[in-house]
């Protein structure tokens, strides 16, 4: 290839980079991270809670399994996984359009526990992109998980989904701010803060910015967003968490076609000219 011709290459590789990056959001510093690397997950991060979680679990986790074996996913679909706002979202196909879903929630799983199965929960599926809610780590009681626990087994989890399928995105969305559990804000947005920290300095990982939509101007819990047991969100909470989430992983995804098509059609053009 000529020099002329290597220097039009170069400069259309630049401008595809610099474009790429103007279309993804802040913690996304270098198109390189919208695939993330892969590791081997450290499964020593486990130990402190896996018995437990296998007592208390193990039948769920053997329900989830066959479904796995009975139902197909739809193609190009995304995942779903974590604790009962996963579960109870009974119209997430509906409110997800156009995008499919595959949902994976159970009980009162806190992060601990999504952790422990993580690889039986995401091995049986080629997903997408992998969206993860757990809200009950932080409950205000003596068996509560630091927010750096939290962290740790959070990054572990990531680490399963980048080692099973590197392509695919991550999602963490924020725990919500709910009446019953509000003594614990304090602690629970420390959780969110690691939640954030795990997004900014992990390739292809994604936070879902939500409390803030559930709490009134005085800074408290919106009660016309939730159920009677003031934990659990109604009809009207789930349209806003949809909304938020839908847009949120939208936007991340064009981002990730739009840099994908410019590195092929660079590499195209490249290999059609030497």
């Amino acid at each position: 290839m000529c020099i002329y011709m290597r220097c039009f290459v170069l400069l259309c590789l630049v401008v595809s980079v610099a474009n790429a990056q103007e279309a993804v959001a802040p913690e996304i510093s270098d198109p390189a991270d919208l695939r993330a690397p892969t590791s081997v997950p450290d499964e020593a991060v486990l130990e402190p809670y896996r018995a437990k979680a296998v007592e208390k679990w193990e039948n769920e986790i053997q329900k989830i399994e066959s479904r796995d074996k009975a139902e197909q996913d739809p193609v190009d679909a995304i995942l779903f996984i974590g604790s009962s706002s996963i579960r109870r979202w009974n119209d997430i196909a509906v409110d997800m359009a156009p995008f499919r879903t595959i949902q994976r929630g159970y009980g009162g799983s806190r992060y601990s526990d999504v952790a422990v199965f993580a690889k039986r929960l995401l091995h049986p599926h080629q997903y997408r992109a992998l969206v993860i809610f757990v809200g009950n780590d932080v409950q205000g009681n003596s068996e509560d998980n630091t927010a750096e626990q939290v962290e740790e087994l959070a990054r572990y989890v990531v680490s399963v989904s980048n080692a099973h399928q590197s392509h695919a995105p991550v999602f963490l969305i924020e725990v919500t701010p709910t009446e019953k559990r509000f003594v614990a804000w304090p602690l629970i947005r420390k959780v969110n803060e690691r939640l954030r920290e795990i997004a900014l300095s992990t390739p292809n990982t994604h936070f879902i910015a939500t409390a803030d939509h559930y709490l009134d101007p005085a800074g408290n819990p919106r009660s016309e967003f939730f159920v009677s047991d003031r934990l659990h969100l109604n009809e009207a909470g789930y349209d806003q968490w949809a909304d938020l989430i839908r847009n949120r992983v939208g936007e991340r995804l064009r981002a990730k076609e739009e840099f994908d098509a410019r590195a092929a059609a660079t590499e195209a053009a490249e290999s059609k000219v030497e």
